[in-house]
């Protein structure tokens, strides 16, 4: 358990306020010195360094090992801990480590978690050095006048600032943090800047770490921990102004050494002298929970590919080994009881993490949380309950910590990646600080275990049921609808609201059962132990527990197992510190394989067997293409005859063709006996085989314009070979409105129509982004039956208005109206589940999911519940074939684009939003997407195109809106308005 961040008084004063403000001062200089490091670390390199405690301790035993134990001058130490080695750690871990994985991508879930691997590593390294001990003997390097360390921290304050605000290399670094990519191509060398911000950042904790320690307990948990607390004082500073982290950080050390005068009487003396002694706890609580976000990248590194189900040959040497431990006697057997206990709080942070994608570094609190309550409710000490037997005890302990979960879902309702990491980083903290380390709370405080099972052999026998109920509990939350909904938001979040996923309630029902389950394994694990240790709960832990099965796969049960059975085995059978440094090496790695050591190895395995496949000699590939059947195309090409056109590989294709499937209706097979000669000139870039040159270039502007909805036209250009087409889009994949003519109808006439209102308004949008107006005043109908297109240049505000007709963005001003229903306030998923579906530019499908629970995600959190739906999405885009069970990941941009729709036509849509749909598309493709996108407008559906493409935009469109500035300067129809709009172009 760390030692809270006391004031020390120095031995002589004035008066008892000069005394606590000079002590103050002295915590607060060393508080400033980690919010200066932390921030030029973040602002070089985008990394919040979660080991920069842990590199302040290793530098303070170093310090003192060259000082106390070899004799060294403690000049010729410092020099040596704070000018090589700080800076060197700092130089090595940006090379080995971080830049790597900015080389990958720079992904912030990644460096988190390698940032998280360090820490653990470096304390695992110095437990095996050092030993776990506490060390009270640290040389002390500035006299105890907080003056001299004051001076410090304000000449680098002073020198860092001028430095990045007037030299070179200050804008190279300003560069770098903006856009790295962008610094690179202006010549910047961006390695270059990050390995000074890392020797730097390390440098300023290894400084730390010397001041701090001949005041605090040095040990290799405590220290890391304790340095750790401090960094509200750069969230404060929004990672960015250092004069401001200096302020809050001398501020604060002022306060918490003043709060000690006070000495209240009754119930609130302990819990204000726990605030006095931890002011920096209370600061971080706030400043991670209140203050504006910082670092909202994704919660974890995702999975390239859908995960596979782990074989059942695992399990049963799984169960095996789990039953191995009956035979044990003596210490061994009690060893082997805390491996299940952990195993069930590790499946907490699987459902949370693996499953949900939120980053959790508070689990370790729940479990403690646990255990105490079981505890106190076991000896009758828990308020307003009687005394309960252990079992009885341990599940309403259960119940009472499910609820607070809540302290860290609600915070992930808006939080991602690096915030929500701190928010629950503090939550943690504080429940230790707080609690656990409350004599008033723990005190004298044992725990036994259920009647009848008492004996190791009998208490492990109950902890396999235990774990049981929950791997059943955790499995039956992953599958099913619920199931691909949390697989959904863990993929992409915004993209699993487009779907109609309720994804706040979701993220709070992961952190109730993820607190649920942590509670239950850590009531397990205090009985087991016969006792409440605080120290077994401590926040180190909780990193060490989620470095550990992330890097064991998150969304893997069977890997939690195996990572609760190292943990426990390497402690009990190694040297103290093991576990640690192993699980710290793999979370440094993680970059490396993001889906854990069984996926990499599958990985490795697939890359062996493709290397061994036998290729064809040149002559084998000329007779194979001779023999290749007329009508099949080769593998690639775009193509496709009526026999491939479902999705599916005709009959002489060895392998099936994802590139290219669309559904029945892009190609008029050869039978058809009334080919279409009003359609657009999209139509044509499919012909009969007597066609040997489609031509794929003609002009929208010289076609004649396609018949309205319904029209037997549409019904000609299908043709025999396109019937699937019409079995695709009956009623239940969209409704249209009474007086909407059906796909099929033959006899509806344009005149025949009645004028039909609106069906999504928009009125007086206004919207800003950081003082700029991007919204000033906007307007717009979207019409059933109709193709709304919006274009303009970049900047236009065209994706700020989608955002707000899909519920991503809040207007500042004006409403958004469905039906005559205001949703302006109504969040994306509420919006879907009114009939509202939408695409994205940046595509927004969930890899690890296949094909076919893509689209029934949609299906199933759509507006209407229809079990067909899903099917007839899939036949209608094309993927009705052997395309259905393959992953999403690492299919080609124009199938994603196909499942992406489907997945919004599968929940019945009445208003499509289309977000650049063409984007990353080729010609045959865009003519494919078009037809379809005339069908769904044809059978009632109002459709909002936001595209760059004007050919597209020419031949698809009713209507068409142009943007600039954040206003609609021109309406109308496309030809007028395309043809208005290029004539100012080409005066300009």
């Amino acid at each position: 358990m760390a030692t809270p961040l006391s004031p020390w008084l120095p031995p002589a004063a004035s008066s008892l306020t000069y005394d606590l403000t000079l002590a103050g001062l002295s915590v607060g200089s060393a508080a400033a010195l980690t919010g200066i490091g932390l921030i030029v670390t973040y602002r070089a390199t985008g990394v919040l360094n979660f080991a920069h405690g842990a590199i302040a301790m290793v530098c303070a035993y170093v310090l003192r090992q060259c000082v106390v134990e070899w004799g060294w001058p403690l000049w010729a130490g410092a020099a040596v801990t704070l000018l090589v080695l700080a800076p060197g750690l700092g130089v090595v871990l940006e090379r080995l480590v971080f830049r790597p994985l900015s080389v990958l991508g720079g992904d912030p879930a990644q460096t988190l978690v390698a940032s998280i691997g360090v820490f653990v590593l470096l304390v695992g390294g110095a437990a095996l050095v050092w030993g776990q001990g506490a060390r009270d003997d640290a040389p002390e390097l500035v006299r105890s006048d907080p003056w001299g360390q004051l001076a410090v921290v304000l000449v680098l304050a002073v020198a860092v600032g001028t430095v990045i605000r007037l030299t070179r290399f200050g804008r190279e670094l300003r560069a770098v943090v903006d856009d790295r990519g962008l610094a690179v191509l202006g010549g910047i060398d961006a390695d270059r800047v990050a390995s000074a911000g890392w020797a730097f950042g390390s440098f300023t904790a290894g400084l730390t770490g010397v001041l701090l320690a001949p005041y605090v307990r040095l040990d290799p948990y405590g220290l890391p921990l304790l340095v750790m607390e401090v960094v509200a004082v750069a969230v404060a500073a929004r990672m960015r102004s250092l004069p401001v982290a200096v302020v809050v950080a001398l501020g604060i050390g002022v306060a918490q050494s003043q709060l000690t005068r006070l000495h209240p009487s009754g119930w609130g003396e302990p819990l204000l002298q726990a605030v006095g002694a931890n002011l920096f706890v209370v600061a971080l609580l706030i400043a991670a929970l209140a203050l504006p976000r910082i670092g909202a990248g994704d919660a974890l590194p995702r999975t390239a590919t859908a995960r596979v189900p782990t074989p059942p040959g695992a399990w049963i040497v799984a169960a095996v080994l789990f039953l191995l431990p009956l035979g044990f006697a003596g210490s061994d057997l009690h060893t082997a009881v805390e491996v299940p206990a952990l195993g069930v709080v590790l499946l907490s942070l699987v459902v949370v993490t693996g499953s949900g994608g939120q980053i959790s570094l508070g689990q370790a609190a729940y479990a403690g949380l646990g255990a105490l309550f079981t505890a106190l409710l076991a000896a009758g000490r828990f308020p307003g309950l009687p005394r309960l037997p252990e079992l009885a005890a341990l599940a309403v302990a259960v119940l009472l910590v499910a609820p607070l979960g809540l302290l860290t879902g609600w915070p992930a309702i808006s939080r991602r990646g690096l915030a929500l990491a701190l928010a629950t980083f503090a939550v943690g903290v504080g429940v230790s600080r707080f609690v656990f380390a409350q004599p008033y709370a723990v005190s004298g405080l044992s725990l036994g275990r259920p009647a009848g099972f008492d004996g190791d052999r009998a208490y492990y026998l109950l902890e396999l049921l235990l774990l049981a109920t929950a791997l059943l509990a955790t499995h039956a939350l992953r599958r099913g609808r619920t199931g691909r909904a949390l697989a959904a938001m863990r993929d992409h979040e915004a993209g699993a609201s487009a779907a109609g996923v309720q994804v706040p309630s979701l993220k709070l029902l992961a952190f109730v059962t993820g607190a649920a389950l942590a509670a239950l394994g850590g009531g397990m694990l205090g009985m087991g132990l016969r006792a409440f240790d605080p120290g077994a709960y401590d926040p180190v832990r909780g990193l060490l527990w989620f470095a550990a099965v992330v890097v064991l796969g998150a969304d893997s049960t069977l890997g939690a197992l195996a990572a609760a059975a190292l943990l426990v085995g390497l402690d009990a059978g190694a040297r103290g510190g093991v576990a640690a440094a192993l699980i710290g090496v793999l979370a440094v790695l993680v970059g490396r394989f993001p889906g854990g050591p069984y996926e990499a190895w599958r990985t490795a395995a697939a890359r062996l067997r493709l290397r061994r496949r036998a290729e064809l000699t040149p002559l084998g590939a000329r007779v194979r293409r001779a023999r290749r059947p007329v009508g099949v195309p080769a593998r690639g090409r775009q193509v496709l005859t009526g026999a491939t056109a479902a999705g599916g590989a005709g009959p002489s294709s060895p392998e099936p063709d994802t590139t290219a499937g669309w559904s029945s209706d892009t190609t008029a097979g050869p039978s058809s006996p009334e080919p279409d000669t009003t359609a657009s000139p999209s139509s044509n870039t499919t012909a009969s085989p007597s066609s040997p040159e489609p031509d794929t270039t003609a002009s929208p502007s010289h076609a004649p314009r396609r018949r309205r909805r319904g029209t037997a036209a549409w019904r000609d250009a299908r043709g025999p070979a396109g019937a699937a087409v019409a079995a695709g889009t009956p009623d239940a994949v969209r409704r249209p409105p009474p007086a909407t003519p059906s796909l099929t109808s033959p006899t509806a006439t344009p005149s025949a129509e009645p004028r039909v209102s609106p069906l999504l308004t928009a009125r007086a949008l206004h919207a800003r982004y950081d003082g700029f107006t991007a919204l000033d005043g906007v307007d717009l109908d979207v019409t059933p039956g109709q193709v709304t297109a919006i274009v303009g240049p970049n900047g236009a505000g065209k994706s700020t208005l989608f955002h707000c007709l899909a519920g991503t963005h809040r207007p500042a001003r004006g409403r958004v109206l469905l039906g005559g229903r205001d949703i302006t306030r109504l969040p994306a998923h509420t919006r879907t589940r009114l009939g509202i579906a939408r695409t994205f530019q940046q595509l927004a499908v969930f890899p690890t999911l296949t094909v076919a629970e893509n689209v029934r995600v949609g299906a199933e959190q759509g507006r209407v519940t229809d079990p067909a739906a899903v099917e007839r999405a899939l036949s209608l885009l094309g993927l009705d074939g052997p395309v259905r069970a393959l992953p999403a990941a690492g299919l080609p941009t124009g199938t994603l684009r196909r499942v992406e729709l489907a997945r919004a036509l599968a929940g019945a849509p009445r208003v499509l939003l289309l977000d650049e749909p063409a984007a990353g598309l080729d010609t045959t493709e865009v003519a494919a997407l078009t037809r379809v996108l005339k069908a769904l407008a044809a059978d009632g559906t109002a459709l909002l195109v936001v595209e760059h493409d004007l050919d597209l935009v020419a031949d698809l469109a009713d209507v068409v809106h142009v943007m600039t500035a954040g206003r609609v300067v021109a309406s109308g129809p496309p030809a007028r308005v395309l043809d208005s709009l290029g004539a100012r172009e080409g005066h300009s």
